[in-house]
C-alpha cells in the first residue's frame, strides 16, 4: 500500500496535479507556438518582428524567473490596476494558472520555430495546387499543411514537452501543491529527505516513460503510409 508514513495521498495527489499542470501547458503551448509561427511566416513585418522579439525574450529568461515574474509581478499590477480604478481589495493569481501561463509561454516560444521550419518544409506545389482547385485556405490549413506539420514537428516538440515535465517542479516555489511541494511539506515533518526526494524522482521518471512511449506511439500513427527511405 502507497502509504510512505501517511503521506502516500498526498504525494498522489501532488503527482495529479502535475499530470493536470503538465498537459495544460502542452495545450497553452501548442497553441501559441502555432500562433507564433503564423506571425513570423505572415507577409506582414510587423507580425514577423513581434514574434521575432517574443522568442527571443522568452527563450532568454530561465523559466524560474517566468514563474515568479507572473505571478508575483502579475498580482502586483493587477492590484495596482484595481487600486487605481477604486476597488480596495487585494487579488492574488492562482499559482496553477501562474504556472501555466510561465511554462506554457516558454513551450510556445521554442514550438514557434519547430512549427515554422515544419510549415516551411512543405514542398510550396501542394498549397499551389490546392488553390488552383479553388480549395479554400482553412480547408488547405486542416487537410494538407497540419497533417504534415506534425509528421516534421512531433518528435521536437515531444522532446521539448518532457523538458516542460521536468520543469514544472518549479512551480512549487509559488505554492502549486504538485510532486515537488507534496515532497518538501512531507519532509519537512518527517526528516526523511532521501526517501521523499527518491520517490518523487521515480515519480517524474515514470511520467517521463509513459510520455516517451506516448510520443513514439503517436510518432507511428503520424508517420503511416510515409515511404522509409
Amino acid at each position: 500500500m502507497f502509504d510512505l508514513y501517511g503521506f502516500g495521498d498526498l504525494l498522489l495527489a501532488g503527482t495529479w496535479m502535475t499530470i493536470r499542470l503538465i498537459l495544460s501547458i502542452l495545450v497553452f503551448g501548442l497553441v501559441l507556438g502555432m500562433i507564433g509561427a503564423g506571425a513570423k511566416l505572415s507577409r506582414f513585418r510587423v507580425l514577423n518582428l513581434m514574434a521575432e522579439v517574443f522568442t527571443s525574450i522568452v527563450r532568454g529568461i530561465p523559466e524560474l524567473i517566468l514563474i515568479l515574474g507572473i505571478y508575483f509581478g502579475g498580482t502586483v499590477a493587477i492590484n495596482n490596476l484595481l487600486s487605481a480604478l477604486g476597488y480596495d481589495g487585494y487579488l492574488e493569481i492562482n499559482p496553477f494558472a501562474a504556472g501555466v501561463v510561465a511554462l506554457g509561454t516558454a513551450y510556445g516560444a521554442y514550438a514557434t520555430d519547430v512549427f515554422r521550419v515544419s510549415i516551411q518544409s512543405i514542398p510550396k506545389g501542394q498549397v499551389e495546387a490546392a488553390r488552383a482547385m479553388g480549395m479554400p485556405g482553412t480547408l488547405i490549413f486542416r487537410r494538407i499543411v497540419l497533417p504534415q506539420v506534425w509528421v516534421v514537428a512531433l518528435p521536437a516538440l515531444g522532446n521539448l514537452f518532457l523538458v516542460s515535465q521536468k520543469d514544472s517542479a518549479l512551480v512549487s516555489v509559488i505554492g502549486l501543491q504538485e510532486i515537488m511541494r507534496a515532497s518538501a511539506f512531507a519532509v519537512r515533518y518527517t526528516k526523511k529527505p532521501f526517501t521523499f526526494y527518491l520517490v518523487a524522482a521515480f515519480i517524474y521518471l515514470g511520467l517521463a516513460v509513459v510520455t516517451t512511449v506516448g510520443i513514439q506511439y503517436f510518432e507511428k500513427r503520424t508517420g503511416r503510409g510515409l515511404r522509409r527511405e
